[in-house]
Order: C-alpha cells, then structure tokens, then sequence
C-alpha cells in the first residue's frame, strides 16, 4: 500500500450521498482515492458492504484493502477540446 495519507475518512454515518460525491469528485482528478473506515462506521455494516457500496456507486475499481483503509481507482475520462 502506498504510503499516502487517507484523503477521506467514513465514520458514523456510513456511505452516504455525500461520501460518495467526494470519492466521485477525487476518483476524477486523481484517478486513485485513499479511504480510511473509522470502527463507527461497522455498526450497520461491515467492512466489505461498505466496500461494495462505494465500488457500485463510484464505478470504481479495489486496488487494495487492508485493515480499514481501501484504494480505489478509477479511469479518468479523456475530455474532448
């Protein structure tokens, strides 16, 4: 795992809409996020539901997950001039 710091963190709340708009957002001008789930946010879901949720809802793809941290990436789209 790269060592970079999380550029996100999840806690209580779970993904929510506004999660995934800042996953969406830095998926678009990095390619690669960095996610850090806090202990708080598994007392609804576990680890991999709350994975899977942002991979469905990001279109994204799992680079690597350990512990409570997760890379995702996602290929950014070419913009035509």
């Amino acid at each position: 795992m790269t060592e970079e710091k999380p550029t996100l963190w999840i806690g209580k709340n779970g993904v929510t809409e506004e999660v995934v708009d800042e996953v969406k957002k830095q998926l678009k001008s990095n390619e690669v996020v960095k996610i850090r789930i806090l202990k708080k946010a598994f007392t609804q879901q576990s680890m991999k539901e709350v994975t899977n949720k942002l991979l469905d809802h990001t279109e994204s793809e799992l680079i690597d997950a350990r512990g409570h941290t997760i890379i995702l990436y996602k290929v950014r789209q070419a913009t035509s001039l």
